[in-house]
C-alpha cells in the first residue's frame, strides 16, 4: 500500500528506494510482475511516456503518476492496465461516493509484453473498501516434452511364442540371475537386467520411431483395425 495523501516526501522517497532495491535484486532471467496501490494517476494518454504507458488510462496525470511512470521506464516495465482499450468501468480501480480514480496498477517487463493478453477491473469484486479487483491475463506456453529418441532400441516382444518362451527360460537358468544372495533391491536389479539381456538374445530388438506408430513393431493390421473400430464407436456415441 502506497502512502496516502498527506504523507511527507521523505516517506515516499524511502518507499521508492526500497522498491528500487527489491527490483534490482531480481535476476534478469526471472519473470517480473508488480502490482499494488500506488496512489497516483498516470493519466488517460501516454503524453511523453509511450514506452511504459499504453495510451488507455483514466483521468488526469498527477505527481504520483509521474513517479510511477519514471520508475517503470527505469526498469523497462509497462503499465498493464493502460495497454487495453476499455470502457470507464473497467479502468476505474477505486470508487467511492465522491470520487472515481485509477490508482491500482499492474506492471510487467516490456520484453514480456506478448504474454499479456488482457488487463481489466472485475466489476462488483472488491479487495477492500472502495478498491476493486484488478486482474491481468497471461498466456504462458508450457515447454513441450521431448519425444522418444529416434532409433532407441526396443525388445521385440511381439515375436514371443511358446517355443521362444521356453528358450528364454533356458537362457535365464544358464545366466543364473536367481542365484544372487545380495539385498532385495540388488537382486531385483540383477534379475531384471538378466531378463532384458536374455530377451534381446532370443527375441531380438527393433528400433522405435517418434512421430507416430507406423514403424513400431506392434502397430500391425490387427491393432489398426481395433483402433479404427474404437474411434468409429466413439463418434457414434458422441
Amino acid at each position: 500500500m502506497w502512502p496516502r495523501v498527506g504523507f511527507g516526501e521523505e516517506v515516499k522517497r524511502c518507499l521508492w528506494e526500497n522498491l528500487d532495491e527489491v527490483v534490482r535484486s531480481i535476476p534478469p532471467i526471472e519473470k517480473l510482475f508488480i502490482g499494488g496501490d500506488f496512489n497516483g494517476h498516470v493519466g488517460e494518454t501516454a503524453r511523453g511516456y509511450d514506452e511504459v504507458h499504453g495510451g488507455f488510462g483514466f483521468g488526469d496525470r498527477n505527481e504520483g503518476g509521474i513517479s510511477l511512470l519514471i520508475f517503470a521506464g527505469g526498469f523497462d516495465l509497462v503499465v498493464a492496465n493502460t495497454c487495453f482499450q476499455k470502457s470507464e468501468d473497467y479502468l476505474i480501480t477505486f470508487r467511492s461516493k465522491v470520487a472515481k480514480t485509477q490508482i491500482d496498477y499492474l506492471l510487467f517487463s516490456r520484453c514480456d509484453k506478448g504474454l499479456c493478453t488482457d488487463c481489466k477491473v472485475i466489476l462488483n469484486e472488491y479487495l477492500s473498501t472502495h478498491h476493486r479487483l484488478l486482474v491481468m491475463d497471461l498466456e504462458i506456453k508450457r515447454a513441450r516434452k521431448k519425444k522418444a529418441v529416434y532409433g532407441q532400441s526396443k525388445i521385440n516382444w511381439g515375436v514371443l511364442t511358446k517355443d521362444k518362451a521356453q528358450e528364454l527360460g533356458e537362457k535365464l537358468l544358464v545366466m543364473g540371475s536367481w542365484r544372487s544372495r545380495r539385498d532385495t533391491n540388488s537382486m531385483w536389479t540383477t534379475t531384471a537386467n538378466c531378463i532384458r539381456e536374455a530377451a534381446r538374445m532370443v527375441l531380438g530388438a527393433t528400433k522405435g520411431y517418434s512421430g507416430g506408430h507406423k514403424k513400431d513393431w506392434w502397430w500391425n493390421e490387427k491393432i489398426q483395425r481395433k483402433v479404427k473400430a474404437k474411434k468409429m464407436t466413439y463418434v457414434m456415441l458422441v
